[in-house]
């Protein structure tokens, strides 16, 4: 899951795009915290642009002092999620491509026959592909597909056609923004409506003519005083040049109309209104709806027994809210949130994630002491955080810990963007409700319904018979999946996750604050072990030929693995598309 922005102003002459762009930021990084980067264009054409790893404040500074190197009047923003690729500098967004016209691109999404993809940009379009990203694939797609014009300028015609021939080649679900040198910019939608794309516009505050901007999430334009926001519509197309309307088409036929239900769930901000359903007023039904499947599942004794209902914050606040107005129980906030510890289940390394929940919530004893709580959370994906969080309640006090999901249980792999967990991972994949509740150590386990979830939105709905992409719950996805992929997917999330654990064993040995396990780990090596998680190679079998798994000896007070000098992978790579401030803040200002 990312986030994506593109605005440009009517006024030619403005120089303010990525002032704008770099505060919108702000407003969508809740959808990407491990790299983002902003794109410019000014006059004649010239392409600025400043991206890296590290949220907004660290790659443009807390002061902003970078957007002042970033000139133009119409840019693209990006905000990364990490997902089962590589997490490396070179991945971070927007892309570039200098041919045909220069492109820049950035993308929200998946796409579900990479594979395919590689082998035609390698055997005919001759296109090189530098990093693991699926979004470098899709624009090299799209640019080769421009390329076929063969014309030294193209126009929106030609944009519309080679973005249809584009969608005819990939699967997935995606939303994005690209700009063209000079031209102006370009926004799209997968033909099922997976991942949100909304354009707003407001009069130019430099002369006549109107401003526009796109964006994942309303809010975005909403702060930034942009109104009329409308939809970007499945397997729709927008143009917008400097000073014109903007031109709409239909580059595929719209299959089906199923925004991804985990938008809803726990993404998008709750001041956001995606594809016409508010996204509090659908957290407000989920509430609801959980509170009478709660009442349906305990019985008069057991509901009778609940002191309090808590939420874990801060997505689950609006539900918990709902289910205690239901349930005619009291509703307090038990637990306060850390705003500078950020979201746990992506962190890799199950230890890592235990960490992080108690530097993130700490219970306040006066709310738990002597009471049973019924605990609220938008969802359970692999447990960690959840039995931590029970934990945590029954040191405060609790006599009795009651866990509901506002989600159902999820089973099944996201393949749209959101690196959830590998299957073998997720706690639901092979428990019953039963196992679950003892596993996290609850009282009982109480999950909403997938009928309920979808109702919960659908009824806010604009459009009647409204469908959701919903496959991590049930394994049913919108978009046809190519035989293989889900091994294809383990395998680079296997590898992306093995590198990820042994740097930051490494960076735990170097800040000496290494435990037993992250030492093992960086002497003997690390592998995936049959539940999915990273653990340190055994002794004997620590020089098997993997380069993840050598031994480490100590050179020049530092661990190096043996021929780390040939073949192991390196710890960062540059974007080589375009000089980037970026590349060089950390040498530059340290």
């Amino acid at each position: 899951m990312c986030g994506i922005l593109a605005l440009i102003h009517a006024n030619g002459t403005e120089t303010s795009a990525a002032s704008e762009l770099h505060e919108a930021l702000y407003l969508l990084q809740h959808r990407g915290q491990d790299a983002c980067g902003i794109a410019t264009c000014a006059s004649g054409g010239k392409i600025y642009q400043c991206k890296g790893n590290g949220m907004a404040a660290k790659v443009f500074r807390d002061d902003g002092a970078r957007v002042s190197d970033l000139p133009g009047y119409m840019g693209i923003g990006h905000l990364r999620y990490p997902t089962a690729g590589s997490s490396a500098n070179a991945e971070a967004q927007p892309f570039y491509v200098n041919s045909p016209y220069g492109i820049c691109f950035a993308h929200n999404g998946n796409l579900i026959n990479a594979t395919e993809l590689k082998q035609f940009l390698d055997l005919e379009a001759h296109r090189h592909i530098n990093t693991e990203s699926d979004s470098e694939l899709m624009v090299n797609i799209f640019a080769n597909e421009l390329n076929e014009t063969g014309k030294a300028r193209v126009n929106d015609k030609d944009i519309f056609a080679a973005l249809s021939r584009m969608y005819t080649r990939c699967v997935g679900g995606w939303a994005c923004t690209a700009m063209l040198a000079g031209f102006g910019l370009i926004g799209f939608r997968d033909s099922y409506g997976i991942r949100p794309l909304v354009l707003g516009s407001r009069p130019s505050e430099n002369g006549p003519g109107t401003d526009w901007m796109m964006a994942s999430e309303s809010v975005a334009l909403d702060q930034r005083g942009f109104t009329n926001v409308i939809d970007i519509l499945p397997g729709q197309a927008v143009i917008i040049q400097k000073g014109a309307a903007p031109l709409f088409r239909q580059v595929q036929e719209p299959v089906r109309y199923a925004p991804d239900i985990f938008e809803y769930v726990y993404f998008a901000r709750p001041d956001t209104v995606i594809d016409g359903i508010s996204v509090q007023e659908s957290r407000e039904r989920m509430g609801y709806k959980l509170a009478d499947t709660i009442a349906r599942r305990l019985d008069p004794a057991e509901l009778a027994d609940i002191d309090v209902v808590i939420p874990i914050p801060e997505t689950s606040n609006t539900s918990a809210a709902c289910v205690a107005e239901r349930l005619k129980k009291p509703y307090c906030q038990g637990f306060v949130k850390n705003r500078y510890v950020f979201r746990t289940f992506i962190m890799p390394g199950q230890k890592a994630r235990e960490k992080s929940v108690r530097r993130k919530l700490n219970p306040m004893k006066i709310k738990f002491q002597g009471k049973n709580v019924l605990l609220v959370d938008d969802s359970i994906v692999r447990g960690t955080t959840s039995r931590e969080i029970v934990n945590m309640a029954r040191e405060a006090g609790a006599r009795k810990v009651y866990f509901a999901s506002c989600a159902p249980r999820i089973t099944h792999a996201h393949i749209y963007g959101i690196d959830l967990a590998s299957p073998s991972e997720l706690i639901a994949h092979h428990r019953d409700e039963e196992s679950i509740a003892k596993h996290i150590g609850a009282i009982k386990v109480i999950y909403q319904t997938l009928d309920d979830l979808k109702a919960a939105c659908a009824e806010l709905s604009p459009r009647p018979h409204q469908e959701f992409e919903v496959g991590v719950f049930c394994g049913s996805y919108v978009t046809p999946v190519e035989p293989g992929y889900f091994e294809h997917l383990e395998r680079v999330r296997g590898e992306t996750k093995k590198l990820k654990v042994m740097e930051s064993a490494r960076e735990a040995i170097a800040n000496g604050s290494a435990g037993e396990e992250e030492i093992r780990m960086a002497t003997n090596g690390v592998e995936v072990n049959e539940d999915g998680q990273v653990v340190a190679v055994s002794g004997n079998n620590s020089s098997d030929g993997d380069p993840m798994n050598r031994e480490v000896t100590l050179r020049n007070g530092k661990r190096v693995r043996e021929g780390d000098e040939e073949s192991s992978p390196p710890r960062d790579r540059m974007d080589i598309s375009l000089h980037n401030f970026g590349d060089y803040a950390q040498d530059a200002h340290s």
